[in-house]
């Protein structure tokens, strides 16, 4: 929604003409705009609160250079939603869910509990089953270099000992 579409909303609610209902918002959206400048919390009830901020200057990077980059303060706003705001936007999501709770009855909750015993015991068969494969892993091979050249010939030696047997 734009500026244009709040202006026909609020003429839509309240009956006021257009010029009314520009000259009000703008001088709304002007009072919020001059008492955060000044470092002011605004608070609208049961709406929300417009909540000046600054950040101070600091040092940055360039991302493709590296080089470093003085960044300059700098003031904002932060909106915080009020409780009933929150409350509005979230009603219809949660009288879905209690309305289906409620239809459901107690089968649900015997149902619903079945289910939360056995998903705790297949996590818990999870996380045994992974401390024993951690268990079983091997460690971490030693590299050493050969002994004696006799030992690199042994294997050679034991395959060609094998080899005149079956003949």
């Amino acid at each position: 929604m734009n500026k244009g579409e709040l202006v026909e909303s609020i003429i839509a609610k309240s009956g006021l003409d257009k010029r009314q209902t520009e000259s009000t918002l703008n001088a709304f959206v002007e009072a919020v705009m001059d008492a955060t400048r000044a470092g002011e919390k605004v608070t609208i009830v049961g709406f929300g609160t417009f909540n000046p901020t600054s950040r101070g200057a600091r040092t940055g990077r360039n991302p493709q250079t590296g080089a470093p980059v003085k960044i300059a303060a700098s003031k904002g706003v932060r909106f915080a939603a009020g409780a009933a705001y929150k409350t509005s936007l979230n009603t219809k999501g949660t009288a879905k869910k209690a309305s289906a709770a409620k239809k459901a009855g107690s089968a649900t909750k015997a149902s619903a509990a079945t289910k939360a015993s056995a998903t705790t015991k297949a996590s818990a068969s999870k996380a045994t089953a992974t401390k024993a494969a951690a268990s079983k892993a091997p460690a971490a091979k030693a590299t050493k270099a050969p002994a004696s050249k006799s030992a690199t010939k042994a294997p050679a030696a034991k395959k060609a000992a094998k080899s005149t047997k079956k003949k």
